[in-house]
């Protein structure tokens, strides 16, 4: 009796030990998480999705199947989170946090806003919690994609691509943030204080074409600080090249290369180089 008792605790005891050591085992998960943060314009835009390979699968019209709601990747559905109001493919889209199905076809997809971002696969989707449904073309590729990826392509300081690509398929959708007047009021209210920003408010109106005239007029306030900034006399000639001043874009650029050679600033020496040649064209 005493021998059955013995091994009784000791089986229970190897039981726990066991039991114990593989709930300190650490496994990589079959498909990895990826959080992305892109800046778009002023505000960020974040993505948390899971990735999972192909492994020699056949992905779309076989294990994804075609015409039925997916989870866009593996686990839990993708998450996306907008700081401030943007649109997407020409709809507002309020600031907040979204989960993303899609429905994949051959030839288009539909792309899914969920209100209801906590969801474990699309097993307990449904569609009057969608927020916004558009559709989308899909391409084909020509080189496999082995890792399930969404990525944010071709940035601009108001838009940008979303990407998903996966095995040979690809398709892609445009999110867009319309910040200018936000922007203008700061720079507004920025120019009211001791230490005005000429040079970055003047470099804003020439990268989004709006009053160049205003721009060349802060970079010369800029320019009249700090005469021996090569970039400063780069962007200045940018400025009145744009403004149709050639004669002072090619005077402006060339004490820019002046000065950068003096530093040994090979960057601005082609930067203002390359203002010169086109000026002169």
């Amino acid at each position: 009796m005493k021998t059955t008792v013995l091994s009784l605790f000791a089986a229970t005891a190897l039981f726990f030990t066991c039991q114990n050591a593989m709930a300190q085992v650490k496994l990589p998960p079959a498909s990895s998480t990826q959080t992305l943060k892109q800046g778009l314009g002023i505000k960020n835009i974040e993505l948390t999705y899971q990735r999972p390979n192909t492994n020699g699968r056949t992905i779309f019209g076989d294990l994804v199947p075609y015409g039925e709601v997916w989870r866009t990747g593996a686990n839990n559905i993708p998450s996306i989170t907008f700081e401030e109001q943007v649109s997407i493919q020409g709809n507002v889209v309020p600031a907040g946090t979204y989960g993303i199905f899609t429905i994949p076809n051959k030839d288009e997809w539909t792309i899914i806003l969920s209100t209801n971002v906590k969801q474990w696969g699309a097993y307990e989707y449904k569609k009057e919690e969608d927020f916004l449904r558009f559709n989308v073309k899909a391409e084909t590729l020509t080189n496999k994609v082995e890792t399930f990826t969404i990525s944010f392509d071709d940035v601009t300081t108001k838009s940008t691509n979303v990407s998903l690509a996966w095995d040979l398929a690809k398709v892609k959708f445009t999110i867009v943030a319309d910040q200018t007047k936000e922007i203008l009021a700061s720079i507004d209210e920025a120019m009211k204080g001791e230490k005005k920003p000429y040079f970055q408010s003047a470099q804003y109106y020439y990268l989004n074409d709006l009053d160049i005239n205003k721009a060349v007029e802060w970079m010369n306030i800029a320019d009249q600080g700090n005469t021996n900034m090569p970039y400063i006399k780069y962007w200045k000639a940018r400025a009145l090249l744009k403004s149709g001043n050639k004669a002072a874009a090619i005077k402006t650029a060339e004490e820019g290369v002046d000065i950068a050679k003096k530093a040994n600033n090979g960057e601005y020496i082609k930067l203002n180089t390359q203002v010169i040649e086109q000026a002169k064209k």
